[in-house]
């Protein structure tokens, strides 16, 4: 016997005679600058009456911001973001409701729903944020040659947000493999990866460390013919 399953659509309808906006794509905001969280209603009104809630929506709708009576009203406001937020009364006479965020952080990184509410209705818009920290350029180390003729690479770099991927290659391309490394401590990461190299045609090896768009190469010549 097959069984008829019917999808029933749930529509939510909600009347207002404004709708909040802001941006459809994802926003990319480097860490240590400043970043605006685009937000606003439409059509253009004064925001100046309305109770405007900035929250993290994947972090249980964390307090980000809030502006309630005329003013904003943060004795709840999460931690990690006191001192940081801010809301122009000149830009609410104009319907702008953007939040500026100060000195970004990796931690920033997330779903931000803005939250308006007037006696003509309710909207919310929600998006996204990414946190890009660029670090330093990859540093190769040798640490140790061994009594079997290896040598023991390392290579650092530090600084990065999100978690950058590190790998080591031959001058053929092909991946070397070893150990990799991660610390977090800092609120980036710092990464390592360590590996034994023989001999080669060429004796030279590449680091390289990639993350999203930007990727940084370090290379390192063996002096000497190596033996396994």
């Amino acid at each position: 016997m097959k069984c008829v399953y019917l999808i029933v659509p749930f529509l939510h309808f909600t009347f207002s005679e404004f709708q909040v906006v802001g941006p459809p794509d994802p926003l990319i905001a480097l860490a240590g600058s400043d970043l605006v969280l685009p937000c606003s209603v439409q059509p253009s009104m004064s925001a100046v009456d309305m109770n405007i809630n900035w929250t993290r929506a994947d972090l249980k709708n964390t307090l980000v911001h809030v502006y309630k009576d005329h003013r904003e009203r943060n004795d709840d406001q999460d931690p990690s973001y006191r001192g940081r937020t801010a809301l122009s009364e000149e830009n609410l006479q104009q319907g702008n409701t953007s939040l500026l965020l100060s000195k970004v952080r990796g931690s920033d990184e997330g779903k931000y729903t803005c939250s308006i509410r007037a006696k003509s209705g309710f909207g919310d818009y929600t998006f996204e944020v990414k946190v890009e920290a660029i670090g330093t350029h990859p540093l190769i180390t040798v640490e140790s040659y061994d009594s079997s003729g290896g040598v023991s690479l390392l290579c650092e770099s530090k600084g990065w947000w999100p978690k950058p991927d590190l790998e080591w290659l031959a001058s053929n391309g092909a991946n070397v493999i070893g150990v990799t490394e991660t610390d977090s401590d800092t609120g980036s990461f710092n990464v390592k990866h360590r590996i034994t190299v023989y001999n080669s045609d060429s004796n030279k090896f590449y680091c390289r460390v990639k993350q999203r768009d930007h990727m940084m190469e370090a290379e390192i010549i063996i002096s000497g013919k190596l033996h396994r």
